[in-house]
């Protein structure tokens, strides 16, 4: 990924094309060249070049410089392209060592950022449009990060990408200590009493509001983001956006929202309170300020005190809150690069629902613990501190704000009070996009406090699956399950979607547990062509899947049988996509699901054993 390409990758935007990640060129995209500009890319192709046989072990004593335009050959030869984008390490190494060499030769920022926005639009990642205002977005966050890095091109990729070497950070390599006092034995959880009080508990997730969704335009734009008006119009024949959102790639629009909340307000009575696991806003992440992340956090908020003024609200922060997009440096990153005037406005926002006591842990670092009934707790953790797209993380990994340290010490004292927990993030921690170190710490946690923690909820996705965790001293006996609740956004080719919870309630000796789960969707479909969106039932975990219980054994069994029932896979695969595929999933694909349903903890095989 020659840097922008890398950036691209890593926010969320690399265009996908026949499910593999591909780059597109486009040489009839490039602007017009001033001869500063050519001066600009001549110097760019040189130090590319070296850089690329540096990197590929290829340098020669006697490399001859790249004539004007032989950038544009190199691009387009076929070799180099499938190079490319098929060896995503070795783009990755190339991008990183050619960055800090710019760094370290003192060039201007602005110089810099021009040279990235350049070779994006040379390259064809994206039109000049957007290779502007990535570059523009992520300038200073990268640079001040490669200013500062201690660590080479291999060091860095073999952190950001997927099966590019054996990660070695020295700041990585760390283990969070737990509690000295010893883990009481595990009582394996029971089912409640026949009649024992229940509650109800709605999860949204993935909502990316667009604000200037538009019916009618170019659903099919050259951009990450369509369905607005600088999309202009739609290809002859081609529709353009739909009345009530898309399944290309368009976010959620107002009126569907506000749909949306309608419907919630009808059956009301049918949950008692809320988890919000983060990304509210749309995906023009190359055209974002803080502002404009700042009022889709007022607009929601607004929402849910105008729709459900009466019902307690836990949040979770998402990766696509900050500007830029996975932008949460560290509390000892001061000024303007602090996110403080982010958790500033989540402290202020989320205290309409919590106490004040939890302001202090939101500021500090997006994390809190409340306790809405007696016996019972909520900790809503920052997955952002896992995040791999995070660039200020490549300075230092050791559990950022010291957040998971925090949280062995609330799960200690819950232990303490006999206190049962349910977790809430965004990022589900056996992503691939949550680095390994923090994944493993998070995942010994949940181990050791298995019999406290009874629940977790997470998102990101906008999928719907889940993730099971295991002994780590008996990978056969299963601990946990991450519940991730599929997206309200359609983005993309998905249908618009929110669960709901039954959990053990609020009496004397409650397990709080997991009792069942619906998911609720919209046939975007239907909704287009009638003109009348309907929220309707599409599953029931229990009865669909057949299930006794939704205690871990039980997930650990249902993935079992999955493993030897194409039918019963077939089945869970429409869910996944929300009724967006007819289903049907070869052998690759069912040993990836498989494998991730098992997969708590990122970047560990251990247990695809199919």
């Amino acid at each position: 990924m020659l840097i922008l390409g890398l950036l691209l990758l890593l926010s969320g935007c690399w265009i996908e094309d026949g499910g593999a990640h591909v780059l597109r060129y486009n040489i009839n995209s490039n602007p017009a060249r001033s001869n500063h500009d050519s001066l600009i890319q001549l110097s760019y192709q040189n130090k590319l070049v070296s850089t690329f046989h540096q990197v590929r072990g290829t340098q020669h004593k006697k490399d001859k410089p790249l004539a004007h335009g032989d950038l544009l050959k190199f691009v387009n030869n076929p070799i180099t392209r499938a190079l490319l984008s098929t060896f995503g390490c070795t783009f990755c190494k190339v991008s990183v060592g050619l960055l800090q060499e710019l760094v370290a030769e003192s060039s201007s920022e602005e110089d810099i950022r021009i040279q990235i926005e350049r070779l994006c639009i040379y390259l064809g990642i994206e039109d000049a449009k957007v290779c502007e205002g990535l570059s523009h977005e992520f300038k200073t966050e990268v640079l001040t990060v490669f200013d500062q890095l201690i660590l080479g091109p291999k060091e860095v990729c073999a952190v950001l990408v997927e099966n590019c070497g054996t990660p070695y950070n020295p700041l990585d390599d760390w283990n969070i200590t737990l509690s000295n006092i010893t883990k009481p034995p595990v009582v394996p959880p029971k089912h409640p009493k026949a009649g024992s009080p229940t509650l109800r508990v709605l999860q949204l997730s993935d909502i990316h509001l667009d604000m200037f969704y538009n019916v009618g335009t170019n659903a099919e734009c050259n951009e990450p983001l369509c369905c607005r008006p600088p999309d202009g119009q739609p290809a002859k024949g081609v529709p353009g956006a739909g009345e009530w959102g898309d399944y290309r790639n368009c976010d959620t629009p107002l009126w569907t929202l506000d749909n949306m909340f309608q419907h919630l307000v009808n059956i009301s009575d049918q949950f008692d309170f809320v988890l919000w696991t983060g990304d509210l806003p749309p995906h023009n992440v190359w055209n974002q300020t803080r502002s404009d992340q700042l009022s889709i956090l007022e607009t929601l908020t607004a929402k849910f005190k105008k729709y459900l003024p009466k019902k307690m609200i836990f949040s979770a922060v998402g990766n696509h809150e900050s500007s830029p997009v996975n932008s949460f440096p560290p509390p000892f990153i001061n000024g303007n690069e602090s996110i403080d005037w982010l958790y500033q406005a989540l402290a202020e926002d989320w205290t309409t629902w919590l106490p004040n006591s939890t302001i202090a842990t939101i500021k500090q670092g997006g994390f809190y613990e409340v306790s809405p009934y007696p016996g019972y707790r909520i900790i809503s953790i920052n997955t952002n501190y896992c995040n791999n797209q995070n660039w200020w993380l490549l300075l230092n990994t050791s559990d950022p704000a010291g957040q998971l340290k925090w949280l062995i010490g609330v799960l200690q004292q819950a232990e303490n009070n006999h206190e049962k927990v349910h977790i809430i993030g965004h990022i589900p921690p056996g992503e691939s996009d949550c680095l390994r170190a923090w994944s493993w710490n998070y995942y010994k946690i949940v181990n050791r406090y298995e019999s406290t923690i009874v629940g977790q909820f997470f998102g990101h996705t906008h999928r719907d699956h889940f993730e099971v965790f295991y002994d780590e001293k008996d990978f056969k006996r299963p601990t946990g399950v991450a519940y991730i609740c599929p997206s309200v956004t359609t983005f993309s080719q998905l249908n618009p979607a929110f669960r709901i919870y039954t959990i053990d309630g609020n009496y004397t000796g409650s397990s709080w547990a997991i009792l069942d789960h619906e998911t609720y969707i919209m046939n975007l479909t239907s909704a287009n062509l009638y003109n009348k969106p309907e929220w309707k039932l599409e599953y029931s975990a229990k009865k669909d899947y057949g299930m006794p219980s939704l205690f871990p054994v039980d997930w650990n069994n249902l993935i079992d049988e999955m493993a030897t029932n194409n039918t019963l896979l077939y089945q869970f695969y429409r869910y996944y996509y929300k009724f967006r595929t007819d289903g049907s999933c070869d052998e690759t694909c069912r040993k990836n699901v498989l494998c991730s349903l098992r997969s708590a903890r990122s970047h560990d095989k251990n247990l695809c054993i199919y």
